[in-house]
């Protein structure tokens, strides 16, 4: 399948799926999830990517409850959660022993 068929399959299935759990105008930055999942599959373990990928979802979600609602909040909230997660992913591929350089971003 090409890169564009699939970014078309994505984009239904991301408007199908927020349509499913009634979150319709949710404003998702596909492009953004995939790079920051496919840097910790790259650089922590392949498991990492869901998961780094809905803890950056979690703290836009965070933001948008604490009062930061509307699509620019959530998309400067999602920005920030991803560059932690990047700096987090490199951190942890340059160290020697794997446990990472324990860096942590303050949201």
């Amino acid at each position: 399948m090409a890169v564009d068929d699939e970014m078309q399959v994505l984009s239904e299935w991301c408007e199908q799926l927020a349509k499913a759990l009634q979150i319709p105008d949710l404003d998702v930055d596909q492009e953004l999830l995939l790079d920051v999942a496919r840097k910790a599959a790259d650089k922590v373990i392949h498991a990492a990517a869901p998961v780094t990928a809905f803890m950056v979802g979690y703290v836009a979600g965070h933001e948008a409850g604490k009062g930061n609602a509307g699509s620019e909040g959530s998309r400067e909230a999602t920005a920030r959660a991803a560059d932690i997660a990047f700096r987090l992913c490199e951190d942890r591929a340059n160290s020697k022993d794997g446990e990472g350089a324990g860096h942590t971003g303050a949201m």
